[in-house]
């Protein structure tokens, strides 16, 4: 159990029986009020956004959230399947809202951390997978960049390349075709092409 001092960032917290992540706390004290922790939270299953006040009196029970190994084999229709990498048998689907925005970055094959919930009050063993944790740097390979005009490049400026998954990113001007790029997940964003 956490004091409700205890509910700080990158906690993760079982609130109203579904598992959360604290995204921001702030402990302060009105005048001569107790105090209180003022925490936006984000349901790991739904992804929805709440700000919630936890009073000094109240205390709130850790989530059990464990992270296993798993190679990503397709999409289709919203649905990001998943494998065992030890066991071709064990096949599972998460949902891409559970993914987020690093959905676009999964390339067929590349081995993820998936995020298990593991409720006390659920018989299931297996626990409820909520969600996947990307490496925050990815190599991809540039699928499509248009060409730099002459001129351009004299400002450094970046143009819209388009990457093997099929997320488009910004880049420099001299990123080409068949060219493997890094991206961060987390941002989205290009960090450098890779060394070849």
């Amino acid at each position: 159990m956490l004091e409700y001092s205890e509910i700080i960032e990158r906690k993760c917290i079982i609130f109203n029986n579904e598992p959360y992540e604290v995204l921001s706390s702030h402990v302060f004290r009105k005048q001569q009020r107790k105090p209180v922790n003022a925490t936006k939270l984000r349901n790991m299953i739904t992804g929805k956004i709440t700000e919630q006040s936890f009073h000094q009196s109240e205390k709130v029970e850790e989530a059990d959230i464990s992270e296993k190994e798993a190679k990503f084999l397709y999409t289709n229709k919203g649905e990001f399947w998943f494998v065992d990498p030890k066991d071709p048998a064990k096949r599972f689907k998460i949902d891409e809202t559970l993914i987020g925005v690093q959905a676009k970055f999964l390339k067929p094959n590349s081995i993820v951390e998936v995020l298990v919930f593991n409720n006390d009050d659920d018989d299931d063993a297996e626990g409820m997978m909520i969600g996947t944790k990307l490496p925050i740097k990815v190599e991809l390979k540039v699928t499509e960049a248009p060409p730099a005009v002459k001129g351009d490049t004299a400002t450094g400026g970046n143009k819209v390349i388009t990457l093997e998954t099929g997320a488009t990113v910004n880049a420099p001007l001299f990123i080409n075709e068949g060219d493997i790029v890094i991206v961060n997940t987390q941002t989205g964003e290009y960090v450098e092409r890779a060394k070849k």
